[in-house]
């Protein structure tokens, strides 16, 4: 009997069909991922396994049935007994699902005893016990941290300790490792396979990214608009695709062992080319520290380098390596403690609009109250135009240069996707004319499509510009397609830095050679043998 089996399924929201006649099946102890564009319908299958449609207005069709339970056709009741019992989810964004006034251990005691009905203080020492079994150090102290004093992995470890409480059948995990590091991926990918081999559990993993996949399960969905194209063994459909689309697919994934785009391609802004050689932004000696006293905490400690005209310098670390406060002092967002940052050999104060940024979550960073074209026309209203007809006009011919339409300018943020609101952030920063863009993790919470599509237009926009990039993020298989230059950053110093094929080929750095052993391979083979040395190495 399957542990799970979905027969026709379909969900529709009003005119919108997102999932339509989809089949498959899940043994116990057996992995199977989801793989799919935004959009694709990968999250919806998901939620309707546990019946989290319900009441939402949304018209659910077929058959589901999890853990022997008809989804369908359970009544409320029912199906809360199934929720973390039986079948249990981890959530995307780990901060949206714990709730942030109550420590961690008394959350999870409060699902176990949903489910259990013991004693509270029973179900903190099941509480502590989880933690501790998803690696959370000195777990009976940190059962009483709040969710803001955890990492993103350590979040994520929560919510999987969370999901295990009551021992359930089946793991449901909806893009568990987004925008976390390669090192913590890596973690949590080996910490999902192990508990997998301990407690025969089912897992069905909701995943953009195909490495991600290659590494944690036995089957695959390819799907596209709601449908499957492509259904396998995960080493029969990334060895050999069948469907055109799930070529694409692959093709769209970033390797670390690829050569850098741009150079591939000829770009002007290869190393040694004469623009290559101007020094246009350039770091001395970079400190900043947050805090005073005792509580003093050194986030950029003596940080030196050198942006060149036309070539992009790529800033790789973990979470928490300073990448980003490097990236707001470059810009003048945040003020050095000690050192300086000099444009074209002047000292530079404050913001200047000849250096702008480009942030990782669009989101954020535009005013949902304003149309995306006035975001953009503010750069064009700060140095002193007046005439709308022309900003307007102006605003226009970025939106189509970023591939958006003229008539986007009175749409606002919501009615964007992730990578369109991407570009309309690279769309602003350009309307200051800017000779350099720091981009901060601007493709990490994207699909592998549109994260091609955003990093071949800044290619793109630099070789026609003649732009400066510093090019910030954990996904080393990204910076390596990107950049000219690498500087790996550990702890608020740079470790190694050199030439991209130089670091990557023949990295001297311990710190380097871990962060790039921790990079997804597509090869399943290739990546049980990594995750075997990341255990002798744990045990070790």
């Amino acid at each position: 009997m399957s542990l799970v089996q979905v027969t026709d399924l379909s969900v529709e929201f009003g005119d919108l069909r997102a999932v339509d006649g989809l089949s498959f099946s899940l043994a116990q102890g057996a992995a199977v991922a989801l793989v799919g564009e935004s959009g694709s319908g990968k999250s919806t299958v998901a939620s309707a396994l546990l019946g989290l449609h319900r009441g939402t207005g949304a018209r659910v069709g077929g058959s589901i049935e999890v853990a022997g339970v008809d989804v369908q056709e359970a009544s409320d009741d029912e199906l809360r007994r199934l929720r973390g019992a039986k079948a249990a989810m981890v959530f995307q964004d780990p901060l949206s699902s714990l709730d942030p006034y109550y420590a961690i251990g008394d959350q999870i005691a409060e699902v176990y005893r949903v489910h259990t009905r013991v004693s509270r203080r029973a179900a903190r020492a099941r509480a502590v016990e989880v933690l501790d079994r998803v690696g959370i150090p000195d777990a009976q102290r940190r059962s009483r941290s709040r969710p803001h004093e955890f990492s993103g992995g350590m979040r994520q470890r929560a919510l999987i300790a969370m999901a295990l409480a009551c021992e359930p059948d089946l793991l449901i995990a909806d893009e568990p490792t987004t925008a976390l590091d390669v090192t913590v991926q890596a973690q949590i990918l080996d910490l999902l396979h192990t508990l997998r081999e301990e407690t025969g559990m089912g897992l069905l993993l909701v995943t953009h990214d195909v490495g991600v996949a290659a590494e944690s399960v036995d089957d695959v969905l390819v799907m596209r608009h709601g449908r499957v194209v492509e259904h396998g063994a995960i080493a029969d459909v990334l060895g050999a695709p069948v469907q055109p689309y799930t070529r694409e697919l692959l093709a769209a994934v970033p390797r670390v062992d690829a050569p850098r785009a741009a150079a591939a391609a000829g770009s002007e802004a290869a190393p040694g080319s004469e623009a290559s050689e101007s020094v246009v932004l350039e770091a001395t000696g970079l400190r900043r520290e947050f805090g005073r006293g005792k509580r003093a905490f050194t986030a950029v400690d003596d940080v030196s380098l050198a942006i060149r005209r036309g070539e992009t310098l790529g800033v790789v670390g973990e979470s928490g390596s300073g990448k980003t406060t490097l990236g707001r002092m470059l810009v003048g967002l945040l003020e050095p403690t000690a050192g300086e940052v000099r444009y074209e050999g002047h000292a530079r104060v404050g913001v200047r609009p000849a250096v702008q940024m480009v942030f990782q979550d669009p989101v954020s960073s535009l005013n949902p109250r304003r149309s995306v074209g006035e975001s953009i026309a503010d750069p064009l209203r700060a140095r002193g135009e007046r005439d709308e007809k022309q900003i307007r006009g102006r605003v226009t011919e970025l939106l189509e240069r970023v591939g958006l339409e003229g008539a986007h300018y009175d749409r606002y943020p919501h009615e964007f996707s992730g990578g369109q609101r991407q570009r309309v952030g690279i769309a602003r920063a350009l309307a200051a004319d800017p000779r350099v863009i720091v981009c901060d993790e601007p493709v990490s919470a994207l699909d592998v499509t549109t994260q091609a599509q955003v990093v071949a237009l800044l290619g793109e926009l630099q070789r026609e510009l003649g732009l400066a990039l510093v090019f910030i993020a954990h996904d080393l298989a990204v910076v390596r397609q990107v950049s000219d230059r690498v500087a790996v950053m550990r702890r608020g110093r740079i470790v190694e830095s050199g030439p991209a094929d130089e670091v990557y080929d023949n990295p001297r750095d311990p710190y380097t050679k871990q962060l790039l052993a921790a990079v997804p391979a597509l090869d399943p083979q290739v990546a049980a043998r990594r995750r075997a040395e990341r255990r002798e190495l744990a045990a070790a």
